[in-house]
């Protein structure tokens, strides 16, 4: 089973590439918003190149793009300009990640979509933010984690520093970009009137440094590398086992003499330095250095087991594969087999929230290039002979289309879900 989203009846247009915009309408189109992927000539989205690849297909791309419809168009011509106009007065919200300004020279300012649709809800995402020196400056994930200290913060103590391997400030500010539209809509719904939605990488930056970022605003020291430590309490972190590693976090004193029996060195617990959390935050180097003497001697299985024993949070360090496999991932559903039309069944990492029990529906899988173009144009009131004279002027182009039960165009019925039950 499957459960519809409350925006069916939304239009949303996405003007938008790589990450972080398609990953926030992607949520949006989840919620179940029709979202129509504008795509340029030449190739369409970035991320339909980036490995890894499979057939030919991005994964990278196929993780960012269910439930959309792609519409390949050049609106620098002035006949595909007019076209985005009419898109753009159909619409209830634009999403955009252009290059600063790229929107407003093509002739789409905001006062320019403003006189289109007054009732637009505009969401405007950007590298440095609206205003400043580098406004204008186009900016990527792992240049943001620099920039906001998340990288000097990250990696071995005694090591280089490291960016966190996951795009984290992409998908966080596609998280800001849906949850800003879904408070727009709702603004609009008491005022009638649309709403011109900022967010940037920077920003959703400074929000997850949040904590450390005021800790030194308020005088305290700036936080240095701690590899997989926490600076709250010790020990916090991954401790190796002879054949693997196994990640701790223990909070309070009771925890800790907890996790000295089952590691068999209760003698810790009198040691100097070990006596409470705070001084073991003081002597991070030394309780980390004893403690992973002692986990060492155990195996995983025979480590996990200790540990479960005595009650002390814990667990694997776990690497993808197994994680795909794991029996409590597998028990929550979220990553489900679908169907897809040149790749087969393929594993998608559902939206991670249940209605009563239940993700939302799949309806579409990641558009190929320009599937939609005619439909949606035709549906625009283009004439069959319109659109055809714009495919030959190379304002659009058009992808191969296939029957939905054979394409997977539209799924209507999920397959044996990774996590167990079919639905």
């Amino acid at each position: 089973m499957s459960i519809g989203g409350s925006l069916e009846g939304v239009r949303i247009i996405e003007i938008g590439t790589s990450v972080a915009v398609p990953y926030g309408c992607q949520i949006l189109a989840d919620f179940g918003a029709e979202v129509i992927k504008v795509e340029r000539l030449n190739g369409g989205d970035d991320a339909r190149t980036w490995a890894p690849l499979s057939d030919g297909v991005s994964i990278t791309f196929l993780s960012l793009n269910r439930n959309k419809r792609s519409v390949v168009l050049n609106y620098k011509d002035e006949r595909g300009a007019q076209v985005l106009e009419d898109l753009i007065g159909s619409a209830d919200v634009l999403v955009q990640n252009l290059r600063p300004g790229a929107l407003a020279s093509a002739g789409f300012s905001r006062d320019r979509l403003r006189q289109l649709n007054p009732r637009l809800v505009y969401v405007e995402m950007t590298g440095y933010g609206r205003t400043g020196p580098r406004r204008d400056q186009p900016a990527y994930d792992a240049m943001l984690q620099a920039y906001s200290g998340v990288v000097a913060m990250t990696g071995a103590d005694d090591g280089p520093p490291a960016r966190v391997p996951l795009s984290m400030m992409d998908m966080g500010t596609g998280m800001w970009i849906a949850l800003g539209v879904f408070d727009a809509l709702r603004r609009r719904e008491q005022t009638g009137e649309g709403a011109h939605v900022e967010v940037s990488l920077l920003q959703t930056a400074l929000a997850w440094v949040g904590t450390p970022l005021m800790s030194v605003a308020a005088g305290g020291p700036v936080p240095q590398r701690l590899g997989s430590g926490f600076r709250g309490n010790v020990p916090n972190g991954a401790f190796p086992a002879s054949d693997g590693h196994v990640f701790l976090s223990v909070g309070n004193n009771e925890s800790f003499h907890r996790l000295l029996e089952a590691i068999e060195a209760p003698h810790l617990k009198d040691a100097s330095g070990f006596e409470d959390n705070l001084t073991r935050v003081q002597n991070r180097a030394l309780v980390n250095e004893r403690l992973g003497e002692a986990t060492a001697r155990f195996t995983m299985a025979e480590l996990l087991e200790r540990l479960e024993r005595a009650k002390v949070p814990h667990s694997a360090v776990n690497t993808l594969d197994n994680v795909i496999t794991d029996p409590q991932v597998r028990a929550l559903g979220q990553l489900e087999d679908i169907p897809h039309p040149r790749l087969g069944p393929t594993t998608v990492v559902n939206t991670p929230i249940t209605f009563d029990g239940e993700y939302l529906e799949h309806r579409r899988t990641p558009p190929e290039l320009g599937a939609d173009t005619a439909e949606v144009l035709a549906a625009l009131g283009l004439a069959s002979g319109e659109v055809d004279d714009l495919l030959a002027a190379g304002v659009i182009e058009t992808g191969a289309t296939e029957a939905p039960d054979e394409a997977g165009t539209d799924i209507n019925q999920r397959t044996e879900m990774v996590g167990g039950k079919a639905s």
